[in-house]
């Protein structure tokens, strides 16, 4: 679990260094165009998708029925959910998002006519809406993608005149425009669907049951290439591999299942590749190769279903013979005592094994699956659909959230710019708001960045579209040629040369479409540019003054939380596994780790898409995330293993376990004091800490005698869950010894 892989070339026999210089990028090339990968033709592909819709119900309304507002409401709609909004995935399932959105859309649009009655009222309006709009990303990535189209049909209709009598025009345009929009994303030019997380987790669980049976026979170790398989399926279901479109990311029920089973996966095949080899000379025993053939049957059955294929007649037997030959095994005494620590590793395996399959059976069958899922882990499965959206929410509603930060931010900055509008009275002030909308970022630099090519790319827009204007000198049918082309070339262009070419050609866009709304000059262009000035400006200052290093920080706070609590998690861990309580904790015990390690792994998700990163090694960021996984869900195992009817540890073994807990636990707070970023400050480790790491080895680290030591099942079962830990603070350590060694101070 975490283990990460390099990908090379290398086949023997290769054709010279040569050959792919002149053939490897055409044939690179061509694949993305098979498999719909390619960025410019998708770009192309949605370009015309979104001209289609957008004009279409722009000519109807001006041209065919002569209402301006309607086909200003269509143009704007369509454009706003099929363009502006970054709803991930193929047309059909973005089709299906716009859908739902559609009663969204109205609401907005209402609340945005009425509220235009005052600025005040419109400001107040765009605060609260506009953080709303913003925070729902919390929900996942198509929410996320969503939320500046549904900005934009709040901004629109927020700006003078006030007129309530046109509500219902408006709202035609609207539900005509989306309806468009829906229609062309789902049957013009369709998409290649990637793999779904579903089938991915499918190839998982085969790799995984193709490790079991080749660990049942000699040399009881996995063959190079089915370890190589098996880490390739494990890194295919980490999310940070999986498209947005694909990726389990809301707070539903069976996207947290499917989320549960892609860890439990990777968990597994972890398990099954640090495997330990029998003794020398001693074969395994047959009870454990026993389970490994009930992890290998039921892993397939979990491989069935998840990939949808025709269940067998008995559905889950071979997850209920699981279950009771892990129950048999778990309580058997290896004669041999090497043999234990392997013993330990299998019970481990089969437990992985279990949760898979009860993971992916809620994932599948939702609610259908609850009455069999009793176990802590799984307390989503009960949980009310309101109720697990509220928890989302819920625990990203505090300023250590990048969600909430990115959400204060654009809502500032959005309220500013329409006070700015009304109190000045510009003319088509939400253009300004939309340039905050379109151009701010969630870091300072990257927003300085791109208002700086957004506002050269303006200007030379605005110098053409003002010679469009001047040419056609008032009249309309020019302006009705030129918009489909302009249209097309602006959302084919821009989201593949950058915000520069976007802007430039956005500006014809809107100034030849309101040429053929109302008069315009050539000064038309002109305000188009002071608009995206004055949004560009408000942006920046806002990006400035709200959190203006985006998630980079905030990461290193979050992560030396978690990291912190993974600390108190371990030693209290270690103290009642040997207090002989004999029943777990409630699960709920670790929820501080839990939501630590929500905030760290949305904030790490925000950071890899941001440009201001250092230079030079840094932190090794997924390797703290997966140890705080391994924390969580191991302390949860191990809990569970003390409250069995097996003998506890003895006096010996005991302490071994409390200063094996309390070593690791140091280990997790002096790495969370390296991660941690003080607020005002930057990252660094307190001297306290960095004397204390320079003093070498501390007394009750990891110990060779652990493997031999006799002792009962359950502390194998800790100390084999202390090594994997403290083979995650070795690799944290190690990365922050490359980052430290171009010449930090101690």
């Amino acid at each position: 679990m975490g283990t990460q892989t390099h990908d090379g070339g290398g086949a023997t026999g290769a054709a010279p260094r040569t050959a792919p210089r002149r053939t490897g990028r055409p044939a690179r090339a061509l694949e993305r165009l098979r498999t719909g990968t390619d960025p410019t033709a998708a770009a192309a592909r949605r370009a015309v998708r979104v001209t289609l819709a957008a004009c279409t119900g722009f000519y109807v309304f001006l041209y065919a029925l002569d209402r301006p507002v309607g086909a200003t409401y269509a143009l704007f709609s369509a454009v706003s959910v099929a363009a502006l909004a970054r709803i991930p995935g193929t047309g059909r399932q973005r089709a299906a998002v716009m859908l739902k959105l559609l009663p969204v859309a109205c609401v907005l649009v209402t609340l945005g006519t009425f509220l235009a009655v005052r600025t005040w009222t419109a400001v107040a309006g765009t605060l609260v809406i506009g953080f709303f709009l913003a925070f729902v990303a919390a929900a996942g990535p198509r929410p996320a993608g969503a939320s500046p189209g549904l900005q934009l049909l709040y901004i629109l209709p927020c700006f003078p005149p006030y007129a309530p009598d046109t509500l219902g025009e408006r709202l035609t345009g609207t539900v005509v425009g989306l309806a468009l929009a829906v229609l062309a994303e789902a049957f013009v030019l369709p998409d290649a669907r990637a793999p779904s997380y579903a089938a991915r987790a499918a190839a998982a669980a085969r790799s995984a049951a193709r490790c079991a049976a080749a660990l049942r026979g000699p040399p009881y170790a996995l063959p190079a290439d089915v370890a190589r398989q098996a880490t390739a399926a494990g890194e295919a279901v980490r999310p940070s591999r999986v498209p947005e479109a694909e990726r389990p990311a809301g707070p539903g029920l069976r996207e947290r299942a499917l989320a549960h089973t892609g860890l439990a996966a990777r968990t597994l095949l972890a398990r099954l590749r640090a495997l330990p080899a029998p003794g020398s000379g001693t074969p395994p025993d047959p009870p454990g190769l026993a389970l490994l053939g009930s992890v290998a049957a039921a892993t397939r059955e979990t491989a069935v279903l998840l990939a949808g294929d025709p269940a067998p007649a008995e559905a889950g037997a071979a997850a209920r013979a699981l279950h009771t030959a892990r129950e048999r095994t778990a309580v058997l005494q290896p004669a041999a005592p090497i043999d234990r620590r392997r013993h330990a590793a299998l019970v481990e395996i089969a437990d992985a094994a279990l949760v898979l399959g009860r993971a992916a059976d809620i994932a599948v069958r939702g609610r259908a699956a609850v009455p069999d899922t009793t176990e802590g882990r799984f307390w989503y499965a009960g949980a009310h659909p309101l109720r697990l959206w509220w928890i989302r929410l819920a625990g990203h509603a505090e300023p250590g959230s990048v969600h909430f930060q990115n959400a204060v931010r654009i809502s500032l900055a959005l309220a500013v710019a329409r006070t700015v509008a009304g109190l000045d009275t510009l003319p088509h002030g939400f253009w300004a708001m939309l340039a905050v909308l379109s151009l701010t970022r969630t870091t300072a630099v990257q927003t300085r960045a791109t208002v700086r090519q957004a506002l050269i790319g303006t200007f030379v827009g605005a110098l053409a579209a003002g010679v469009v204007l001047a040419l056609a000198d008032g009249a309309t049918l020019p302006c009705a040629i030129l918009l489909p082309p302009l249209m097309l070339v602006a959302f084919c262009v821009g989201p593949v040369r950058g915000v520069g070419w976007m802007q430039a050609m956005f500006t014809l866009v809107v100034s030849v479409v309101f040429a053929q709304l109302s008069a315009a000059t050539w000064q038309l262009a002109e305000v188009r540019f002071l608009d995206v000035l004055i949004g560009s400006v408000i942006g920046m200052l806002c990006g400035l003054l709200a959190w203006p290093k985006g998630a980079h920080d905030e990461l290193g706070r979050c992560v030396a939380r978690m990291l912190r609590g993974a600390a108190e998690q371990v030693a209290a861990t270690a103290r009642a596994v040997t207090a002989g309580a004999g029943t777990p904790p409630a699960v709920r015990d670790d929820a501080e780790v839990q939501h630590a390690l929500l905030l760290a792994e949305t904030a790490y998700a925000q950071y890899q898409g941001e440009a201001q990163h250092p230079a030079g090694p840094g932190p090794d960021w997924h390797s703290a995330l997966m140890a705080g996984h391994h924390v969580l869900w191991g302390a949860r195992r191990v809990l569970e293993a003390a409250g069995e009817p097996e003998p506890a540890p003895d006096h010996s073994a005991g302490s071994r376990v409390r200063s094996y807990g309390a070593w690791v636990a140091d280990g997790f707070a002096m790495a969370a004091a390296r991660f941690d970023v003080p607020r005002g400050g930057r990252r660094g480790e307190p001297r306290a800490a960095r004397v204390k790491a320079d003093e070498g080895p501390q007394p009750g680290g990891p110990e060779p005698s652990d493997a031999t030591r006799d002792a009962p099942p359950l502390f194998f079962t800790v100390t084999a869950w202390l090594d994997s830990l403290t083979a995650d603070l070795g690799r944290m350590a190690a990365a922050h010894a490359v980052e430290d060694r171009p010449g930090r101070q101690p």
